[in-house]
Parts: C-alpha cells; structure tokens; sequence
C-alpha cells in the first residue's frame, strides 16, 4: 500500500530533518535577530566606566550568588521589592545577573533607594545596618585601587561609550566607589511612580502610641534603636545618614509630627515622593515591617520620645 517515500527510511529521516530546522530556524532564530526581540527602555544607557567597573566586582565577589537581580509579576514580589522586572533594563546586561537564589533580598529596584553614605557603610560593616544579615564585610575594598587599563578593556570588549577623561578619572577610584556606582544604577531605567498624596482637605486620623512613657516599652525601644536605627541617625538620635530624630522638624519641615507618624515612616520606609502627613520625603529609609513587630516599632518611638528635646 505504502509508496513514495514512506517506504525510504533514511529519506523520510533527512526531509523531516530538513523541515524541522527549517521551522526552528524561521519560528527562533531569525526573530531572535530582528530589533524588535531586542527592546530598551527608553532611559536605559550603556554602563559608565565607573558602573561597569562596580559590576565586575558584583561579579568577582560573588553577588550574583545570594542576590537576584529580577522581580517576577507576583503580587508579593512587586509589593516587597517594586515594579516587576522589564526585558527592555537588560539591553546592556553582559551576561545578565538575574540570579537563582535570594540569601539576601532581590536588588532589582535598589538604585536611588539608599544614599550612597548608606552603601559605603552597609559594605564596610553590613551587621551595623542589619543585625542578623549573614552578608560577610567588604571593607576591604576601599583599599584596592581601580586598574583604568583593565576597565578600558572591558569597556573596549563591550563596545561601551567612554572618554579619556572618564577613564583618567578612575585613577582616585577605588572597587568600593565602583561597586556603590553600580548599586546606584541597578534598576533606574525603569520610571518610579510616585505616592499620590490625600485630597486636599481631608483630614488625617492620627493614634496614640500605645505604650507612650512605658518604663520597659521605652528601655526596649533604646535596645532596638541600638541595633537597628543608630546607623543611619546616629547613636544619639541626632541625625547622620539621616536625620535628626531628636530636634522639631520632620520630613525636612519645622513642625513636629504626631507617633503614629513616625511609626508609619519606621513600618513602611521611605522612597523618593514618599508622602506622610502632607509632607513629601527625599526617601532612603528602609522598612522594618518585616524585621521588627509593631510593639517593636512602637517602642523605639516610645524611646525617641523620652530623649527629645534632652
């Protein structure tokens, strides 16, 4: 019955051979070549030589091990980390970093979300901004000086823009400037929405401080302050990488704010538009909503409260 090349085994094996990476071909590869599988987002650019030199230290010190580097389009991803992860941030991305395990959390979105006195301190001692973090230190790479002609090279292999000027500039640099650089960068392409301030005329509804003069409230509250605040606003509350905690302003207005405020700002964090009762923060404040509890919170508020004005 059969006929033709039904009846021919090795040239039924080599036609269907033929046309399946004839499909491959036009259905993978050719589209993986046309511009359009190839997106950037519109304020993506090429890594400086101070960037690219940051991320290779990512890279060299093993980052990419604890950290990922990509936020899913999960509801829980995008309401801890931000905005999920876009194909078009990754256009200069070589190899990209996204990473498979998360000892530490995601780093999608940690560009412009710290200072970069945060940074510096975070990699000098990492347990001084968070107590319990396994992060081993990296102090030691503010001693190691930047090699220009190494990062002229990388730079060259990547076919990355850069000048002369930019290259000499990197001779005062160290891997500590570069890798903070880096951290800045990681995840700007992507526009951040701003938090929409309340309607004009409404009025917030503000709450006690439930364990407001507490004698143990407030001696716990100092303990927490200890370990988890005094890095960034110093050991006597009177501001360093942040602000004063201690003096009458707030969010950078003269006036100061009621607890639950402050209990809202500690909670949550701050991000850039941040807004908090009608005024507007400059950002850079981690959360603490899932490190401490809310009797936690409460106390450190508790604490600043008996040392203000002391």
């Amino acid at each position: 019955m059969g006929s033709g090349i039904y009846n021919k085994p090795i040239a039924f094996a080599l036609t269907a051979t033929v046309v399946i990476l004839i499909g491959t071909v036009v259905t993978m590869f050719y589209p993986m070549l046309t511009p359009e599988m190839h997106p950037k987002l519109e304020n993506l650019k090429p890594f400086t030589a101070l960037q690219l030199a940051g991320r290779d230290i990512y890279q060299r010190e093993g980052c990419v091990n604890c950290h990922t580097q990509t936020v899913r389009p999960l509801k829980t991803e995008v309401l801890r980390y931000g905005e999920y992860s876009k194909a078009g941030e990754f256009a200069y991305d070589r190899p990209f970093l996204w990473g498979s395990k998360r000892t530490g959390p995601d780093l999608a979105r940690i560009g412009g979300k710290y200072p970069d006195a945060w940074h510096y301190k975070h990699f000098e001692k990492p347990q001084g901004m968070f107590p319990q973090t396994n992060m081993p230190a990296y102090a030691f790479l503010a001693k190691n000086k930047l090699d220009p002609a190494e990062v002229e090279a990388h730079m060259k292999a990547l076919d990355f823009p850069y000048t002369i000027e930019e290259l000499s500039a990197l001779g005062s640099k160290t891997d500590m400037d570069a890798l903070v650089a880096y951290m800045q960068v990681i995840g700007t392409a992507v526009k951040k929405t701003a938090p929409v301030a309340a309607a004009g005329g409404v009025k917030e509804v503000h709450f006690p401080n439930p364990l407001a003069d507490n004698p143990q409230a407030i001696a716990k509250g100092k303990d927490l302050y200890a370990k988890n605040c005094a890095s960034c606003h110093g050991d006597n509350a009177k501001g360093d990488i942040g602000p004063s905690l201690v003096d009458d302003e707030f969010f950078y207005e003269k006036g100061d704010m009621p607890d639950d405020d402050y209990f809202e700002v500690t909670n949550n964090g701050t991000s850039e538009g941040y807004v908090e009762d009608g005024r507007t923060g400059k950002g850079g404040m981690p959360g603490f909503k899932d490190s401490l509890s809310k009797d936690d919170i409460w106390s450190i508020v508790a604490y600043l409260r008996s040392i203000k004005g002391k």
